[in-house]
């Protein structure tokens, strides 16, 4: 690639949660979409080093990238959106930043310096962005700056881009996503917010080249001329985006906006040709139109915060769309669950998704939801932590082993039938120290695993401490148990299966991390197709 790459900011004003991490990957999707090479990156300004070691409750799903990095969930928006993975490089948190900068004064690369967040911060900030940008692999690096101008902990951020705007040259743009909110008393949207919002970006010296307007009612022209005006932007870079059915919805919208086309023209680049979004918009035919729908249950601890399991409940509607079913996904809490109502809790369920989660907390709820996929023959997907209460509940109900249990919830079993690896006894920090990233899998033939895959060998990602024990593996396969898929490196147990059963299957790794619009996995969809035959 000859020309420069060019860098794209996205920041967020008037409230967070507005969605820039779907205006990113809308926009990489029409840049894609018209033969360029893309990637995303999300900047977090909490000081945490990664998301690792934070609750769902506060961050919803931690995401894992195929190099093992814990990351922001927007990544699994980028890759579901893009179709292509993403690294440690995509999501860079305060935490880290600082981290390296001690780092190198502790070293004495400053050469006895006084270290100040200009220019030491800003500068690890700038390398961190540009990064990406010298691996000659994308032409477009679109920057996320999580959180909203004005919050104490981004400045160091709008100030970087401050800096990168005079040292790019013309390589790089601005979007800014604010809100219009409606009031109904007087029935019209209100600009006042965006314009204090841009005003705050214009204080910390960032002139923004694209207003981006989250609304729930069309923004007319009186309304884009007078943030044009107030705002110092051109009125046809006052973009619209009101709210969708689906964020699979937003590439559409932007297209129809011209996000796209204000975001070349201002970094100079002709945009005659339409982006060629045959594929996507196939998808959104499906989806929008199934001929049947299928009700699953997903049992998990964490379902009153449905994004600590965002990446399954999209893996659902790819594998929808490519059986022609709307999957309704009905969210069970696994404490809710006991041996008197899991009839009545179960009785429209087609199929049962048993989720991942740390902790000793709705373990029970689990082991009962699983007894009753197994007896009753009803399709079942258990992911990581599921799939090790299948060997569990297994080794309990079916070997006999009464007190069977993983050393994470009793450490004090007889039959830890789930148990740490030796290499992690030791440790003592919780964050980035689990197996974590992609691990190579080989597959037995003849299996339900081997069907799925229909290959011999997978890899897939990880997120965990704690393992099968192998000291179990005989009383498990002479019971019945088939362990279809083997880690070949370590000879670790990551897949599970009952021969007997319509569809029974556990397997150590999360297959939700790899589905896409384009590339939906094959579990899920292998999963759907046997609810949907219930």
């Amino acid at each position: 690639m000859s020309n420069p790459t060019k860098y794209i900011f996205i920041t967020g004003g008037v409230t967070s949660s507005l969605g820039k991490g779907i205006i990113a990957a809308s926009l990489a999707k029409l840049l894609q979409a018209r033969g360029f090479t893309v990637t995303i990156q999300k900047l977090d300004p909490y000081i945490n080093v990664d998301p690792g070691t934070l609750n769902p409750y506060e961050h919803g799903e931690c995401y894992v990238t195929d190099d093992g990095a814990e990351t922001d969930l927007d990544l699994g928006h980028y890759e579901r959106f893009l179709n292509v993975p993403t690294s440690k490089a995509n999501n860079v948190t305060t935490g880290r930043i600082y981290q390296s900068v001690i780092e190198k004064e502790r070293k004495g690369e400053f050469l006895g310096k006084t270290v100040q967040v200009i220019p030491h911060i800003t500068d690890e900030i700038k390398s961190r962005i540009k990064q990406l940008g010298k691996t000659g692999q994308f032409e477009y690096v679109i920057t996320e700056i999580g959180g909203t101008v004005g919050d104490i902990e981004s400045l160091p951020y709008i100030e970087a881009v401050r800096q990168l705007r005079w040292e790019l040259e013309g390589n790089c743009a601005v979007i800014h996503l604010t809100l219009l909110p409606y009031l109904s008393t007087t029935g019209e949207l209100k600009t006042k917010p965006t314009q204090h919002s841009v005003k705050l970006l214009l204080e910390h010296g960032v002139q923004p080249d694209i207003l981006v307007c989250r609304t729930e009612h069309p923004v007319n022209k009186d309304i884009r001329k007078k943030l044009a005006l107030f705002c110092n932007v051109a009125q046809e870079s006052v973009i619209e985006a009101i709210d969708a059915s689906t964020i699979y919805e937003v590439p559409i919208l932007m297209e129809k906006e011209k996000l796209d086309v204000m975001v070349l023209k201002k970094l100079g680049i002709d945009a005659t040709e339409a982006p060629k979004l045959d594929n996507w918009k196939n998808f959104l035919e499906k989806f929008h139109n199934p001929k049947t729908e299928v009700r699953i249950g997903l049992i998990g601890k964490y379902v009153e915060l449905k994004d600590s399991y965002k990446s399954i409940s999209e893996a659902f509607i790819h594998a929808g769309a490519v059986n022609d079913c709307k999957v309704i996904v009905d969210w069970i809490h696994s404490e809710s669950l006991t041996e008197e109502n899991i009839d009545e809790k179960f009785s429209s369920l087609k199929g049962i998704l048993v989720a991942p989660g740390f902790g000793n907390r709705g373990i029970d709820g689990k082991l009962i939801a699983i007894k009753y996929a197994r007896e009753n023959k009803l399709p079942f997907l258990g992911i990581c932590l599921g799939m090790q209460c299948t060997v569990i509940e297994f080794a309990r109900n079916v070997l006999g082993l009464k007190d069977a249990h993983s050393r994470e919830m009793n450490p004090a079993t007889n039959s830890p039938v789930i148990d740490l690896l030796e290499n992690q006894k030791s440790i003592s920090h919780m964050g980035g120290t689990m197996r974590l990233g992609a691990y190579a899998c080989e597959i037995e033939a003849g299996t339900l695993a081997h069907s799925i895959y229909k290959t011999d060998r997978i890899s897939e990602r990880h997120r965990h401490r704690y393992e099968f024990n192998n000291e179990y593996k005989k009383q498990f396969t002479d019971a019945g148990m088939v362990l279809s898929g083997v880690n070949p490196e370590g000879g670790l147990v990551e897949i599970v299966e009952l021969p007997d059963h319509p569809f029974f299957i556990g397997v150590q790794f999360h297959p939700e991390y790899k589905s896409t619009v384009e590339n939906p996995h094959p579990l899920f969809i292998s999963f759907v197709e046997a609810a949907l035959k219930k």
